[in-house]
């Protein structure tokens, strides 16, 4: 085992798992502690195997906590609908559903207007992402994000390929849809 190897994985993923669990659960401190749970998960249990299979491992062990996460606030949900005066004991704080922002490269150099319009940019994509069915998420950003073969993104969301195909396509469909203006402004 080379703990070196494992450090430096999952100190170069932990940025990426982290905005991945926030857009999978809109709240920050439940990201954080899906990314430090799954971090502890792969460093305890999968130490052993070689750094290859690590990414895999990585985010099967985070999907499905993401997906655990959506089954618990199910469950919660047909309670507190049961007893209306019960709140959900997972609440934001300060009542914010705002989604996290995905990296994109900063141009220093560039006019106040092209930021702006940028941040705009970031935001529409990370409020599309976020509006994607989980599975469609899950497999867009492990796919198109993280890098990850149609083999290892079915390994990671525990399914079939075909249905990692099925997930992008759907995902890709229904962001090219709702990000037609983009088209437009680069026709311009």
């Amino acid at each position: 085992m080379d703990n070196k190897a494992l450090e430096r994985f999952l100190t170069d993923i932990e940025r990426r798992a982290f905005k991945i669990a926030m857009l999978g659960v809109q709240d920050e401190q439940v990201a954080l502690d899906m990314v430090q749970e799954a971090m502890m998960r792969l460093a305890e249990k999968y130490a052993d195997r070689s750094p290859e299979e690590w990414p895999m491992l990585f985010h099967r062990i985070l999907q499905n906590a993401i997906l655990d996460h959506h089954r618990r606030q199910k469950v919660r949900r047909a309670w507190v609908s049961l007893f209306g005066d019960m709140k959900p004991v997972q609440e934001l704080e300060d009542g914010s559903e705002s989604a996290p922002e995905l990296d994109m490269p900063d141009d220093e150099s560039a006019q106040p207007d092209a930021l702006l319009a940028r941040q705009q940019l970031r935001e529409q994509l990370d409020s599309a992402i976020a509006a994607l069915p989980i599975r469609q998420q899950q497999a867009f950003l492990l796919r198109y994000w993280e890098g990850l073969d149609i083999a290892q993104t079915a390994q990671a969301m525990g399914c079939s390929e075909g249905s990692v195909k099925t997930h992008c396509f759907r995902a890709v469909k229904t962001l090219s849809e709702s990000l037609a203006f983009l088209q437009q402004d680069f026709k311009d």
